[in-house]
């Protein structure tokens, strides 16, 4: 794996569109200055986690906390699946309550939105195929353009919506509940995925 596709890859998970559907809420219902203030410590706290695992792979779950990986797998997916169940029901708008207020918001976007089986295990990969500064390289310019791009997402939402307020609402809310389909099928196969690892047949 060279930088380069390591690089991809590792933005192909984390991709700015991607996440947007995910925080959909907090685009719709933030100041661009507060969102981008949340959403940068959110990277943070993420790029951070994903620098701890790149550098020491899965040693954290094995020598220090004593676990299988296979279990944070089944706990993301669990996860995944209640918020993909709140965005069918009530569209993006329901996990809002969850978050709670902006100064608590950083974590919540962090995990499990950032952190989760998927991405832990690819800066694992990216750390065990690549130097260390290399793989540190990889997360941290993915962070960056993660804060950009969602950045840029929220900007032209809040443009388009001063001229097509309606159109904008009901797109938002067709989006959040049909992304509730691709979120609940993301869970379902982490936890067969991390059972399947516990427990192979």
């Amino acid at each position: 794996m060279t930088f380069a596709q390591a690089l991809v890859f590792f933005f192909a998970l984390l991709n700015p569109f991607l996440l947007s559907l995910y925080l959909l809420d907090l685009i719709v219902r933030l100041p661009p200055r507060i969102f981008a203030a949340v959403l940068t410590r959110g990277v943070i706290i993420g790029g951070t986690v994903f620098s701890v695992f790149a550098l020491t792979g899965d040693a954290l779950f094995v020598q220090l906390l004593q676990v299988d990986f296979s279990s944070f797998q089944i706990f993301g997916g669990v996860l995944f699946l209640l918020v993909g169940i709140n965005f069918f029901f009530h569209g993006p708008q329901a996990i809002g309550p969850l978050r709670g207020e902006p100064e608590h918001l950083a974590g919540s976007i962090a995990m499990p939105f950032l952190i989760g089986p998927a991405t832990v295990s690819a800066a694992i990969l990216i750390g065990s195929r690549l130097d260390k500064a290399e793989a540190l390289g990889v997360v941290w310019l993915t962070m960056i353009s993660v804060v950009l791009g969602l950045v840029a997402l929220k900007y032209t939402h809040d443009h388009m919506r001063e001229r097509n307020a309606r159109l904008v609402d009901r797109y938002v809310d067709i989006t959040g509940r049909v992304s509730s389909l691709m979120i609940g099928t993301f869970a379902v196969e982490m936890i067969v995925t991390g059972l399947l690892r516990h427990w192979p047949a």
